[in-house]
């Protein structure tokens, strides 16, 4: 159960999870629960962006949000719990992916349908399938979960100047793979 000071609590503060990493640390899973709470969906979202499949990115999310925990003790004091519980997280997709890549799939076939945004969401995700896991993941953190440069740097801990080179490289190769798509359409 919640604290009553934390559950009517919508908005989350930027001191609030210094403090709730804190508890965690003491063991306080009322602290652990509004963490969980707060990255939950967004973990999720962004390992279903990398993975293509909603259930994996659950297992991922699950996964990255137990060895956080249970590795707590390695987090420095001065550094934000949400980067290096989504540096796991990214770190858990890209191994997944290295795996999938010796199982190559088959496309489904694109049904025709009503529904232009339904099919331009169809046309994304098999655009993502195709780029390299590294573009992919510097796609999807930028663009579709909006974190900036720095936060994607640290998060596949890598320079700036390399994010900012995988992500013109996988804007070309999304732009061209798209202009293709929309020709067959």
């Amino acid at each position: 159960m919640v604290d009553a000071q934390y559950s009517t609590a919508t908005r989350f503060e930027p001191g609030d999870e210094l403090a709730w990493v804190a508890r965690c640390r003491r063991g306080d899973e009322t602290a652990l629960a509004l963490i969980i709470q707060r990255h939950r969906n967004r973990l999720i979202r962004t390992a279903a962006n990398l993975l293509r499949d909603r259930h994996e990115a659950e297992d991922v999310s699950q996964e990255a949000f137990l060895k956080a925990f249970r590795e707590l003790h390695r987090l420095r004091d001065d550094r934000a719990f949400s980067g290096y519980l989504y540096r796991i997280c990214v770190r858990l997709c890209m191994d997944r992916l290295r795996l999938k890549r010796a199982e190559p799939s088959e496309f489904d076939s694109v049904q025709d349908h009503e529904g232009g945004a339904v099919e331009n969401r169809v046309v994304i995700a098999r655009i993502l399938e195709q780029l390299p896991a590294d573009l992919r993941a510097t796609l999807v953190l930028r663009e579709m979960e909006q974190l900036s440069y720095e936060e994607v740097a640290e998060v596949m801990q890598v320079p700036i100047g390399t994010v900012r080179s995988r992500l013109h490289t996988a804007r070309e190769k999304f732009r061209k793979l798209w202009s293709e798509a929309m020709r067959e359409l």
